[in-house]
């Protein structure tokens, strides 16, 4: 059996649809399941059993969660809200919640595949998996950072395959109930359904307005990235997912322009709650991934936007 958490949600269910079509069903969706809008996400997928999070832990807390029929846990579940400034609730999903999970995995010797965040690397300018490059500028980075120091600590020992990924910006299906979590690509779509604007921020930490740069990398690439670790269970460490090239806000908003045939940039104030703690360029160093052995190439925004979208207009029009 392979465990997901965070199941019904944007990585964790195009994870499983990614399982499934390599065959393997056997896999137990850890997720919120009382949520519908969540639950569309995996309405359509293959698992053998869907269990609540507060179920699922109290199981593992008593005991009552047998490993040795586990084979790997993915751990994608997190509160990813980076305007989230409750530290309990921070705390409790995104590392108390994540410890107890590392901790059945390696007292069972089970794989444990998990999602850390290029958040951790705050305002700096160097993206390599080192510590001294990490300052987290806000309480979802913070909540990650603590994790990965305590990963850090564990592959010390030896044990069984740990593995983090620092994923950059993700964007693809499955996201929109994210809300304002949701990708640039999502927003700017959905603006450009509504009327001809996309809206970009101007200028911030010395670069030009929409010239802010980020490593913007599709799903499907990160999925790739997750089932390469599970068939090379030798891997351990804390790797950067990204593509490796940062490409600018304009650059997407173009992209969207260009499929949905229409619209214009109208750029807006920076926001001030913003200052401080928003990163206006990450660039994923891909070394350590590629030194690991993973070979495979990433879709470029163009490229993965245009297959992203196609997509949606393909959902849109079965829906009537």
């Amino acid at each position: 059996m392979i465990i997901v958490t965070g199941s019904n949600g944007f990585i964790g269910s195009n994870l499983i649809s990614q399982l499934n079509k390599i065959g393997k069903n056997d896999i137990l969706a850890v997720d919120d399941h009382s949520n519908k809008e969540l639950k569309k996400n995996i309405m359509d997928l293959s698992v053998s059993q869907r269990i609540g999070i507060e179920e699922f832990l109290d199981m593992i807390l008593k005991g009552e969660f047998k490993a040795k029929k586990v084979t790997s846990i993915f751990h994608q579940g997190a509160c990813s809200d980076t305007m989230e400034w409750d530290v309990d609730y921070m705390l409790k999903n995104n590392f108390s919640y994540s410890k107890v999970l590392l901790d059945f995995a390696e007292q069972g010797n089970i794989p444990f595949i998990y999602a850390s965040s290029a958040s951790i690397y705050g305002a700096g300018t160097v993206f390599t998996e080192e510590k001294e490059n990490e300052n987290p500028i806000n309480l979802y980075a913070y909540s990650k950072y603590l994790f990965d120091q305590l990963v850090r600590n564990r592959l010390k020992k030896g044990s069984s395959q740990i593995v983090g990924m620092r994923y950059f910006n993700v964007y693809g299906p499955h996201e929109s109930h994210k809300g304002h979590m949701a990708s640039v690509a999502y927003h700017l779509h959905q603006q450009l359904k509504k009327g001809d604007n996309v809206k970009l921020f101007k200028g911030s930490d010395g670069f030009e307005d929409g010239e802010q740069r980020r490593d913007f990398i599709h799903v499907d690439d990160v999925i790739k990235v997750n089932i390469w670790f599970l068939n090379n269970k030798n891997v351990s460490g804390i790797f950067n997912v990204g593509t490796g090239k940062s490409q600018t806000f304009k650059e997407v908003a173009n992209a969207v322009i260009d499929w949905n045939k229409k619209g214009s940039i109208q750029y807006i104030p920076f926001p001030e709650k913003l200052i401080d703690s928003y990163q206006s360029f990450t660039e994923a160093d891909l070394s350590n991934l590629r030194e690991a052995g993973y070979k495979e190439n990433f879709m470029d925004v163009e490229t993965g936007i245009k297959k992203y979208l196609d997509v949606l207009e393909d959902w849109s029009r079965n829906e009537y």
